[in-house]
């Protein structure tokens, strides 16, 4: 019998991975776009507001988590691989919340409002400053790339459980 991760834990786990993947293809799409035009002010909304719902989501997923013991890890995984995917889960976490705040506090340093679905306005995170701005738009880049990276590792670790050692890792999520 697969032991599963709780279906809260399994559902915001999804959430957030497709969140994150529409983000983050929002942000390449409108980083590609020339120029000021209503249709890429539209774009970059719906990425602020994708960056907001992930925010929250993995608030949640964390308070979850922390609530709600996973499975455990296959016996017969090394030692070392519990704990590259005890760091990763880590890193995963802290990404997951430095990469939206990153952008809700780059909106700020221009002095642009995040207003979350365009109904909840959310207060600046700091006081509008040009000059520090570009440094926060560059980390939230780096950020931004190095979590699709790490979950594009999580995911092929994942499929390399399932395809290759045959253990049941990834059935646990599904």
């Amino acid at each position: 019998m697969i032991i599963k991760y709780t279906l809260p834990a399994r559902l915001l786990h999804w959430l957030v991975a497709l969140g994150i993947i529409a983000a983050f293809a929002l942000g390449l799409t409108t980083d590609s776009m020339e120029g000021f035009s209503l249709q890429k002010l539209k774009l970059i909304n719906y990425h602020k507001w994708l960056g907001i719902t992930v925010l929250g989501l993995v608030a949640i997923r964390l308070l979850w988590r922390l609530s709600h013991r996973p499975p455990e890890l296959p016996a017969q995984m090394q030692p070392w691989e519990k704990q590259v995917a005890h760091y990763t889960h880590m890193l995963l976490y802290v990404l997951m919340f430095a990469v939206p705040l990153g952008g809700w506090l780059y909106s700020s340093a221009k002095g642009f409002p995040v207003v979350w679905l365009g109904l909840v306005e959310l207060p600046n995170l700091m006081d509008k400053n040009e000059e520090l701005a570009g440094t926060i738009k560059f980390m939230h880049k780096i950020g931004a790339w190095t979590l699709v990276l790490l979950a594009v590792a999580h995911a092929a670790a994942a499929l390399k459980h399932h395809f290759i050692q045959k253990d049941d890792v990834l059935k646990r999520m599904l």
